[in-house]
């Protein structure tokens, strides 16, 4: 299995960032954190205890804690990130807050091992600029939404119109509402 883990990174050299960018990502965020709390940023999506949600591009784990505050022991929560220090960041949150409720995915950018309608909720904050093919990830997600699913995407790095664009021509989503730093919107299943 570690092999597998092994030869699965060396795949995605091309996509993830390098572990030095991630480092300082990861600090940057810590000393952003100092001054503004980051639970307001998903406190915005009315978590419901009980849900299962997933942290799409968990990145190191900022809104980890709170996620799985807000779903409770009978809600589950799914840290997605293609980045293995990404995955290890979050699984020391993990142990240091005794979250049983957190489940950790090392994800090759397309396929992620989680059952067809089974989240309620998926937040994707500050990624989706870096997504190469934003039609695959836009299929996994809507392959993996409830039917009365959600999706927040926030924009990142790029302009609102580009987001807009990129959502609706994959044509498997409907963006039902547009705040300031993302847009939230609802599954097209055929």
């Amino acid at each position: 299995n570690h092999l597998k883990m092994n030869n699965k990174a060396d795949t995605k050299k091309d996509v993830a960032m390098p572990n030095i960018a991630f480092r300082m990502m990861s600090w940057i965020f810590n000393l952003m954190d100092l001054f503004k709390p980051v639970d307001k940023n998903i406190d915005e999506f009315n978590i419901l205890e009980g849900s299962t949600i997933m942290d799409y591009g968990c990145g190191p784990g900022r809104h980890i804690k709170r996620a799985a505050d807000q779903v409770g022991s009978k809600g589950l929560v799914y840290a997605v990130d293609i980045h293995e220090l990404a995955v290890s960041s979050v699984r020391a949150i993990i142990e240091k807050h005794d979250l049983e409720n957190v489940i950790t995915i090392l994800s090759d950018g397309s396929k992620i091992g989680v059952d067809d309608n089974s989240i309620d909720l998926i937040y994707a904050l500050d990624m989706f600029h870096m997504v190469k093919n934003p039609d695959i990830l836009l299929k996994e997600l809507n392959r993996l939404s409830k039917k009365t699913g959600v999706l927040f995407l926030e924009d990142g790095h790029q302009p609102r119109s580009l987001t807009r664009k990129k959502i609706l021509d994959s044509g498997l989503w409907e963006i039902v509402n547009e705040q300031k730093k993302y847009v939230k919107c609802s599954p097209l299943h055929k």
